[in-house]
């Protein structure tokens, strides 16, 4: 089948081809340490690799373990502090005590990766997380979108929530150039607008009698809480496009919301605002209340950790 296929002169060409003779690549060349150490270190779960190029371009490779309370509080630090002591103190007589600061002065470069994140994620071993984001979107992250691994699979499972409670923060900003008006005055959010006398009714005598014994609202009670689109003052925003900060966050209320969750002993947030990538300002001024009140170790804000438009994957 194959002759009838190919033809003579193609079978021949195949069974007679010279193989060719694979060439020995020579060693690659080991760069320079320029007379310091370089130090590359995988820090996993249970071990801690580090490889370290030496100053006289020797190459060498550590492992221990990453967690070890009882002799070391941190793997990678110890690691570098042993191979600094073994091979850097018989020369220049440098201390590397476990008890002072690593002696940084030989040090040339230090390169670290570690999958510890990727498996506390996997494992939802992590911090206990309170998560802060616009008011009206409590339950954004646990609706999500129509994005999943496997699109016409009919058992969909949805991935659990990170975080275990919500502070929901009432602000809100839009882009100026949603409005006809662009040149609109900045006026005050709570303003209220005097309507034009021609539509003004006139009641009636039973009207008006009727209307005398049902309480009157005042005009703090008439207004409405919600933000009105368009007023507010203007800012420039990090796409030099002019943002309007309808409502900015109530920092005494957003302090008494934080003070909840460290009652319930969290001690980690992550704020992730409606529109923040393109203005972080309101993020920042619940970061800077939460860095303020000392409670919270780790403040994750959505602005600085990933400013892309969208807010669920944001």
């Amino acid at each position: 089948f194959c002759f009838c296929f190919w033809g003579r002169k193609t079978i021949n060409a195949l069974i007679h081809t010279p193989k060719t003779k694979t060439k020995k690549m020579a060693p690659k060349e080991i760069k320079d340490s320029g007379n310091k150490f370089h130090f590359s270190i995988d820090r996993g779960g249970t071990f801690t690799d580090i490889h370290c190029l030496l100053p006289n371009n020797t190459e060498i490779v550590r492992k221990l373990l990453s967690e070890d309370p009882d002799n070391y509080p941190d793997a990678p630090t110890e690691g570098i502090r042993r191979i600094l002591s073994e091979h850097d103190t018989p020369l220049t007589s440098i201390s590397y005590d476990r008890n002072i600061p690593v002696n940084t002065s030989r040090i040339g470069s230090i390169r670290m990766g570690t999958t510890v994140a990727t498996n506390a994620l996997l494992e939802r071993k992590g911090e206990r997380m309170g998560l802060v984001i616009t008011k009206g979107f409590k339950d954004l992250l646990k609706i999500g979108n129509q994005s999943r691994s496997y699109i016409f699979d009919l058992a969909c499972l949805a991935p659990g929530l990170l975080y275990e409670e919500v502070v929901e923060v009432d602000e809100r900003i839009m882009l100026a150039n949603f409005m006809d008006d662009e040149d609109a005055m900045e006026v005050d959010e709570k303003k209220e607008v005097e309507e034009p006398p021609s539509k003004k009714t006139k009641l009636s005598s039973e009207d008006a009698s009727s209307s005398s014994s049902e309480p009157k609202l005042s005009s703090e009670d008439s207004s409405s809480s919600e933000p009105k689109a368009g007023i507010g003052p203007r800012h420039t925003g990090t796409t030099s496009e002019t943002i309007i900060s309808l409502r900015p966050p109530n920092l005494t209320t957003v302090r008494e919301q934080l003070l909840t969750l460290k009652e319930k002993g969290i001690q980690s947030l992550a704020i992730v605002l409606l529109h923040s990538y393109v203005y972080p300002k309101h993020e920042e001024m619940i970061g800077q209340v939460a860095k303020d009140m000392g409670c919270f170790k780790e403040i994750s804000m959505s602005s600085v950790v990933m400013p892309m438009v969208k807010v669920v994957p944001r």
